[in-house]
């Protein structure tokens, strides 16, 4: 039995949620690291907003990846795995995105911004239940 099977139970409830709090924090710096290189990238470079976005994407799901992996799930698995397995779920969860934005703010009327909050939350839930039951889970 290793220290940290010892010490923590990843089964259990207070342990997702400690999780989950981790991973929405992550996710803030994530973001952030998406906003900053897509406003830097158009607003230094020139770049057209939807190429910036997508340079800006990467590097938030970088980073969300490597914290993580390191803090949020503790992984101990292999980068080849994990992270290949981490970037297909934020793939899916940007598709996700896209589509609640698309049918949010053309067929509603409802404020971008608010649609936006909306599907935020729901790529949030999907991001992280499957990350926790794929991407970084072990089998022991």
């Amino acid at each position: 039995m290793t220290s940290e099977s010892t010490t923590r139970n990843p089964g259990s409830r207070m342990e997702t949620v400690k999780q989950f709090i981790y991973f929405s924090g992550i996710g803030i710096v994530g973001t952030s690291g998406h906003y900053l290189t897509l406003v830097l990238l158009v607003e230094l470079l020139n770049l057209k907003p939807q190429f910036a976005t997508t340079f800006g994407f990467i590097i938030g799901a970088l980073i969300n990846y490597i914290l993580n992996y390191r803090y949020t799930f503790r992984s101990t698995k292999q980068h080849r795995e994990t992270l290949t397995k981490f970037l297909i779920i934020a793939v899916f969860g940007a598709l996700i995105n896209f589509a609640i934005m698309y049918v949010g703010t053309t067929h509603t009327g409802i404020h971008y911004l608010i649609v936006q909050i909306t599907a935020t939350s729901i790529v949030l839930l999907w991001n992280f239940t499957l990350n926790k039951v794929w991407t970084f889970t072990s089998k022991n």
